[in-house]
């Protein structure tokens, strides 16, 4: 095998975004037009990117505004793009929640909402109710972001202490039609959880809330707990009528991206199979687990046989135990390198198909089963960098670290191992 593993690694990354391309997701689901006006609303780290895409194929009125990531933003003509902090909120944050939830009030039955709906809006939605604050909410998400509780879990804490998540922003547009849009980063693909649903709601209640909280050992401020143990924390329940009329579709997902990264390998002769669009758990196990596969394929030919490529989609944890640089994809990979030390013949990729894991640039790294020699080299011994939650300084240190720039989506993590 003469192919670059790197090249061939990054066409594999640049496939599965391409499959979540809003320009061709969006146009596939556009509702009928409506009597009245068509508001656009959104948020996430591909809102931006969905709006240009949805003002390109409307070729009727409309208006509106969406909330994106600082740098995320995309150039539109009728929808403003506000941006944001994430994964730490901030008041640009607070005030763009603000001016969705006043873009949607006063509606009619004859108007239509198009909700724009994408991963990182959690954080880019901050709306602290009752007596909270916004310090109250970053609070909330740093010890979410730290407990090492999947996603779904830290969904449903924040859609318990906002104003505008877990259904509210749909409930403030009633009687108006709200339609999602939504681009799924979750495992499982439940739109209610995506951004924590701020137009979908679900069954989550405040004691399943009050049940992750005691579970993941999460350090929440007095006020929040006070909240969460008072009615005023309760959510919209599915069967409330303002969102009878509603409708939601998963227009992107890891499973479709997993299918198009598949596609392009066997397209470029690689034989490819997908362990799971799905899989959880902290990073550094499942890297583990992953390098266990790899090196069993790689020395005994089984359960697959050589050449070819292992892909896995989800969304794994890091529980924070210190405060090196890193994220969920540079920490599975520093650990799949250290599993597969000395082996010759494997070549990684893990990455965040949004384009950024963790607060740094990068999308995520490369690693193979020289990566751990190579960090030696220079100075740096990996299991002490990841026991330290340094996965960052590690890859960066042998310029392993994988930057591909806001992409416009995000369908949660891809991992693909090449196995010549």
């Amino acid at each position: 095998m003469t192919l670059d593993p790197k090249s061939f690694l990054t066409s594999i990354f640049n496939a599965a975004v391409a499959a979540a391309d809003p320009e061709l997701t969006i146009r596939s689901h556009l509702p009928a037009r409506p009597k009245g006006r068509t508001i656009v609303i959104g948020a996430g780290k591909g809102s931006a990117q969905m709006a240009a895409a949805f003002e390109k194929a409307w070729d009727a009125p409309l208006e509106g505004v969406v909330v994106t990531r600082y740098g995320y933003g995309a150039r539109c003509e009728r929808i403003a793009v506000i941006e944001a902090a994430h994964p730490v909120p901030d008041k640009a944050g607070l005030a763009a929640a603000k001016r969705l939830l006043e873009t949607v009030r006063g509606l009619t039955a004859d108007d239509l909402v198009i909700a724009l709906i994408s991963g990182g809006g959690s954080a880019l939605l901050p709306s602290p109710a009752g007596d909270l604050t916004l310090a109250d909410e970053i609070a909330v998400n740093q010890a979410l972001l730290a407990s090492g509780a999947p996603i779904a879990a830290m969904n449903a804490v924040r859609k318990h202490v906002s104003t505008i998540k877990g259904g509210r922003l749909a409930a403030a547009a009633y009687p108006a039609k709200v339609v999602s849009l939504v681009v799924s980063d979750i495992p499982g693909d439940n739109p209610a959880l995506v951004a924590s649903g701020p137009t979908v709601p679900d069954e989550s209640t405040r004691q399943d809330v009050l049940k992750i909280v005691e579970t993941y050992r999460m350090a929440l401020p007095d006020a929040v707990m006070k909240h969460l143990h008072s009615p005023a924390a309760d959510a919209p329940r599915p069967n409330d009528k303002r969102f009878a009329g509603n409708e939601v579709h998963v227009i992107a997902s890891a499973a479709v991206s997993l299918e198009a990264a598949a596609r392009e390998a066997r397209r470029q002769g690689i034989e490819t199979v997908i362990l799971s669009d799905s899989i959880e758990g902290e990073a550094r196990e499942v890297g583990s687990v992953h390098a266990s596969i790899a090196r069993e394929v790689a020395t005994r030919n089984r359960p697959f046989r050589k050449p070819v490529l292992i892909l896995s989609g989800g969304e794994t944890t890091v529980t924070l135990r210190a405060k090196g640089k890193g994220g969920r994809n540079s920490e599975f990979l520093l650990a799949f390198a250290i599993g597969i030390d000395g082996i010759q013949g494997i070549d990684a990729l893990a990455a965040d198909t949004d384009g950024i894991d963790g607060s740094e640039d990068n999308a995520g790294a490369f690693a193979s089963g020289k990566t751990v020699a190579r960090m030696r080299e220079k100075g740096i011994d990996a299991k002490a960098m990841l026991a330290g939650n340094n996965a960052w300084t590690a890859f960066n240190a042998v310029d392993d670290l994988f930057v591909s720039g806001p992409t416009g989506t995000n369908v949660n993590d891809l991992r693909a191992i090449l196995i010549r």
